[in-house]
């Protein structure tokens, strides 16, 4: 007699959380809605991605379409977001998406990053308050196109890496990872950030299950430690926010209590001090936060926040407000921690090192450094780990303060000489004049998988470093030439 399969809990965890949910939040919806939010969680969810503007050339996504198969459809609220409705290859399994030329990324986690009025600030202050993976730091290196620093923290040691590895893959310069609780912000910088993103840890009942937000059942005791969490992340934020600064406030919940409910708490707390900004020019139609929920009434302007149900813009659920600091708030203050790079064995790269970096990538590759630093407003420092282009505006503003990251790596030292990094190349090598091979498309394949290749440019070129492209120009990393054979040189990341 044969005995029935087991079904493996975990497998039918999501639906089982996605059903509860559905039951709590049913209330919460007109019955019209409600049914219409039904049929479009009947539907698979798009992937969808953001180009990369330092990276990537204007029109570039209709390039990839065309070139790998896919059907592109506009995020409504997001210039540079995308869904793929059809695809032939994969989009996680091209150069581009291994080059950092776009970050594949759930529609509604664009929403908050396009709330920020971004254009009339001038190299502002921004911090990322719980930033892994680092979608979202992406996307602010992105619109402020890498001019303005911005702090990409994160409390979890587990989490770094990642946030590194994805920040080095997109090529912003302006940046830099640390690893505090979020609210020790408040306490040490007072007033000091001209916008901050708290895209909050929540309970992600967004009412689709995917893998980097699967539903799970959740406790009323958990809801309510993440909600006291959330609050006071959200406090220490706007302490942390200049007067007339913007914060956005996110999560990827449609749960009242990590919601409506955190912003009414607030704005209690702070009554004279923010306000919540209407969305209306940012949105393609209205998609406002509850007036109320579960027998409580919330703070009238808790409805000027944006509550994204899913079939509002065929999205997951999400929430996200717009806050803006209007004046002063009480916060209990504390000195920074003070260790300067220069404890941590860096120093500035000066007189001849610098002169010689400068003439390595001019005579070599054809390519000016000294506007590049000028222009992004960026130092060179030198370290174990090679030679970095550093945010001067960290150094001001924050240069006691110890980081995992700090600015994109430039150079490297060898045995054989100076290398210029792959992060710099893949940034910048758009513009290299000199040193440059382009290998055939059959060599491609065997290129990104880490092997040498025997081949020979012709040419001048018969030794040293070059630089690679395939025959549609796009960059492929550094690599050197010896002997009839390019040595691959692909971080190991990227094999």
């Amino acid at each position: 007699m044969s005995r029935k399969k087991k079904r493996n809990p975990q497998s039918i965890l999501p639906e089982a959380a996605q059903n509860a949910a559905l039951e709590r939040f049913k209330p919460l919806l007109t019955p019209t809605d409600y049914q219409v939010m039904l049929e479009e969680l009947a539907q698979p969810l798009p992937l969808a991605f953001r180009s990369n503007p330092l990276k990537a050339k204007p029109g570039a996504e209709q390039e990839w379409a065309q070139r790998y198969g896919w059907q592109l459809e506009p995020v409504s609220f997001c210039p540079t977001g995308w869904r793929v409705t059809e695809m032939q290859t994969s989009v996680s399994m091209t150069l581009e998406h291994r080059m950092g030329h776009y970050y594949i990324q759930d529609a509604a986690s664009m929403l908050p990053v396009e709330l920020f009025e971004l254009d009339p600030l001038d190299r502002p202050l921004v911090l990322d308050m719980a930033a892994s993976p680092g979608g979202k730091t992406t996307h602010l290196t992105a619109r402020l196109l890498d001019h303005g620093l911005v702090i990409a923290n994160d409390s979890s040691s587990d989490r770094i890496t990642a946030l590194r590895l994805v920040l080095q893959a997109w090529g912003a310069a302006n940046v830099a990872v640390t690893r505090f609780p979020g609210d020790k912000f408040g306490r040490w910088y007072p007033e000091t950030f001209d916008r901050i993103l708290l895209d909050a840890p929540c309970s992600m009942q967004g009412l689709r299950s995917t893998d980097s937000h699967p539903m799970r059942p959740i406790t009323s005791r958990e809801q309510d430690t993440l909600a006291r969490r959330q609050a006071s992340l959200l406090v220490a934020a706007i302490a942390a926010l200049k007067p007339g600064g913007q914060v956005v406030y996110s999560t990827c919940t449609l749960a009242p209590e990590e919601d409506e409910a955190v912003l009414d708490k607030i704005l209690r707390r702070f009554s004279s001090s923010i306000v919540v900004e209407g969305l209306e020019s940012r949105l393609p139609s209205p998609a406002p936060g509850l007036a109320g929920a579960y027998g409580r009434n919330f703070d009238p302007q808790v409805i000027h926040a944006a509550r994204l149900w899913p079939h509002r813009f065929h999205t997951s659920g999400f929430f996200a407000a717009l806050i803006r600091k209007v004046g002063p708030v009480d916060f209990p203050r504390e000195e920074p921690p003070d260790r300067p790079l220069s404890l941590v064995g860096q120093k500035p790269l000066a007189g001849a090192a610098k002169r010689d970096l400068f003439d390595f990538y001019r005579n070599q590759f054809g390519h000016d450094l000294e506007p590049i630093l000028e222009t992004y407003g960026l130092e060179m420092w030198h370290s174990a780990a090679g030679i970095f282009a550093v945010p001067s505006t960290y150094l001001q503003h924050f240069g006691g303060l110890p980081c995992h990251l700090l600015g994109l790596k430039l150079a490297e030292e060898t045995p054989d000489g100076l290398s210029p990094a792959h992060d710099w190349v893949a940034r910048f090598g758009s513009s290299f004049t000199a040193g440059r091979v382009v290998i055939p498309h059959d060599l491609l394949a065997p290129w990104l998988r880490g092997e040498d290749l025997d081949f020979a440019p012709g040419g001048e070129l018969h030794s040293g470093m070059v630089v690679l492209y395939d025959p549609d120009e796009r960059c492929l990393g550094r690599g050197r030439l010896q002997a009839g054979k390019i040595k691959n040189l692909l971080p190991r990341r990227l094999v």
